[in-house]
């Protein structure tokens, strides 16, 4: 027994090491960048009303790219703060529409009242079914749709004045470029 007692302290050390490693390899990875599988794929059919009339209903032919698809809500607090920055672009010609997602329409309604409504149109998708089929995660999460309607990018979270000019601008211009080819 007493020549087997380094596995004792062998096996658990190796245990560690091999958990470390894994840890590690773990912290290198963005924790932002949540990949989804409908890059370069068409943006998913659907069928939903418009916040502003529930009798209205908007459909994929009404997503006109090159555009942003930004799904937002009102209990979402990162909604409020990229907010300023959706209207700054919509100021500036990009089109954004909006995905209200699993919201309440009659505060929808009113928080666009109050802060300003960016958005070309919003679908009202209180149910979260064109959420899924985006594969969201939560709110902030914003699309990049070209003018065929593909998604282009996917952006998980804020849209800060950071993040677009740093990240997100040249995505967009990128996308434009292509389509100007």
């Amino acid at each position: 027994m007493a020549n087997l007692s380094w596995l004792r302290y062998t096996v658990p050390l190796i245990i560690f090491i091999v958990i470390a490693v894994f840890l590690a390899q773990g912290l290198k990875n963005d924790p932002t960048h949540l990949p989804s599988t409908l890059v370069n794929k068409k943006m998913p059919a659907f069928s939903l009303t418009r916040l502003y009339d529930p009798q209205q209903i908007i459909s994929t032919n009404d997503i006109k790219g090159p555009a942003l698809v930004n799904v937002w809500a009102t209990w979402c607090p990162s909604c409020f703060i990229e907010h300023p920055v959706l209207n700054a672009l919509a100021g500036q010609g990009i089109t954004v529409y909006g995905l209200n997602y699993k919201d309440e329409r009659e505060a929808a309604i009113r928080y666009l009242e109050q802060y300003e409504n960016p958005y070309k149109l919003v679908i009202y998708d209180d149910k979260g079914s064109l959420g899924l089929d985006l594969g969201v995660y939560g709110a902030p999460e914003t699309f990049f749709v070209d003018v065929a309607g593909v998604i282009q990018y996917r952006h998980v979270g804020v849209v800060s004045e950071q993040a677009w000019q740093d990240e997100l601008l040249p995505i967009w211009q990128n996308m434009l470029i292509g389509e100007a080819e």
